[in-house]
């Protein structure tokens, strides 16, 4: 080997050695501080990409988590409101068993009428819990279907009625009652509703006059039609009441008796709402593999087909108590759709939680330091390179050598 003073191999061989035994010492020192085997692309820029799909899978997966939580509780919501319906219509069938009877007494302020308008606070209510009852601000249940009812029958004309007589319509929901009392033939009748908290009197003297009375009467839920002269049928129609009609003057009474609603209500159509909660891992588009649907009907005594019911008479009761019944199966049937759904929800949350426990291992696998291996690492290194550098020194101090052959 020659001896030479340009360059100094060992020195430079040693430098190299030192500054990748440094890189490594701090690469080494990074992963124990952060405790992640990938720091940057340049660690393991495949790894990186795989762990980077792996987080978005978890983060999506979690917050599915989070969405099937919150529509449980919606539909535990309306499950809990479908509950007191039950309740509410299970008191229903006992009103309206005991209204089918012939043992009570009828007709204003009687037993029957007490049960009825038991009935129509109960039809109320359910329709108070479908319009009322919400979630996190939103409505729970379907668009209730909208209610008209058409009341038809005889009413006669201010100038048919005798001195002295009288008729009185009652309506069967509030229990308010309009008297039209007559004066005299061809004069002046006077219309006055006393019943509900209502109070109305008037005095009218023609066909036009007499349907304004009996319109503002009952609170504006009467349109009337009224036409003909004296003695003529009349038309009456109400939106949402029904009504009943009875007369001091016996010889107007089958011409009135007709005025008594059957069937008077009818329902539109409404919409059922449809609580959807997204379940998927960020991976595969919305579809049914990635939604849970639940189509929540409306809740309303017209979504029951009760609203054309009564209990003001026997026959009404009974007919009543069959479409209760049928209200019954109806609701129990809507919550075991949404009973059905709950178990989906439930066990879709179990299959996402193993789901994100399994995805997260394999990134903490490719991703997560192995703290045992780079201790070691690290102590290789700093033995690297505390000799690196008295290597490096020692390589300086040999080129020395060469200036005792000038001596």
């Amino acid at each position: 080997m020659s001896l030479t003073v340009l360059n100094n191999i060992s020195s430079m061989t040693a430098e190299n050695a030192l500054s990748n035994t440094q890189s490594a010492l701090q690469k080494t020192l990074t992963q124990l501080s952060t405790g992640m085997k990938i720091n940057s692309g340049s660690d393991d820029a495949a790894g990186l990409s795989i762990v980077s799909g792996l987080n978005a899978n978890i983060a999506a997966l979690t917050q599915s988590q989070q969405n099937a939580a919150n529509g449980v509780g919606l539909l535990q919501t309306a499950d809990g409101a479908l509950s007191q319906v039950t309740t509410l219509l299970n008191r229903a069938v006992t009103l309206a068993t005991e209204a089918s009877t012939s043992g009570i007494t009828t007709g204003v302020g009687s037993q029957a009428d007490a049960l009825n308008t038991e009935f129509a606070s109960i039809m109320s209510e359910i329709n108070q819990i479908g319009a009322a009852t919400n979630f996190n601000g939103s409505t729970v249940f379907g668009a209730a279907k909208t209610t008209t009812d058409t009341v038809t029958g005889s009413v006669v004309t201010p100038g048919a009625m005798d001195v002295g007589k009288n008729i009185t319509i009652t309506d069967t929901t509030t229990g308010g009652t309009l008297t039209l009392t007559g004066i005299a033939t061809g004069s002046a009748t006077t219309a006055t509703n006393g019943g509900s908290g209502l109070a109305y009197t008037a005095s009218v003297s023609s066909t036009t006059q007499l349907n304004a009375a009996i319109t503002a009467a009952f609170g504006g839920n009467l349109t009337g039609a009224a036409t003909g002269g004296a003695g003529a049928a009349e038309v009456i129609t109400s939106t949402s009441d029904s009504f009943t009609v009875t007369s001091t003057d016996t010889s107007l009474l089958g011409v009135t008796a007709n005025l008594v609603t059957t069937d008077p209500i009818t329902a539109g159509s409404g919409s059922a709402k449809v609580a959807n909660v997204y379940i998927g891992d960020g991976t595969t588009a919305a579809g049914a593999n990635t939604q849970i649907q639940t189509s929540i009907n409306g809740l309303s005594a017209a979504d029951l087909g009760l609203n054309a019911d009564n209990l003001s008479t026997a026959a009404a009761a009974q007919t009543a108590l069959a479409h209760i019944t049928t209200a019954i199966n109806t609701v129990s049937a809507q919550r075991g759709v949404i009973g059905a759904s709950v178990n989906r929800l439930t066990a879709a949350t179990g299959d996402m939680s193993s789901e994100v426990t399994n995805l997260q291992s394999a990134a903490n696998g490719l991703s997560n330091a192995d703290i045992g291996k780079t201790v070691a690492n690290m102590t290789q290194y700093n033995v690297l390179q505390s000799t690196g550098m008295a290597a490096l020194q020692q390589s300086n101090q040999a080129q020395q050598a060469v200036l005792k052959l000038v001596q």
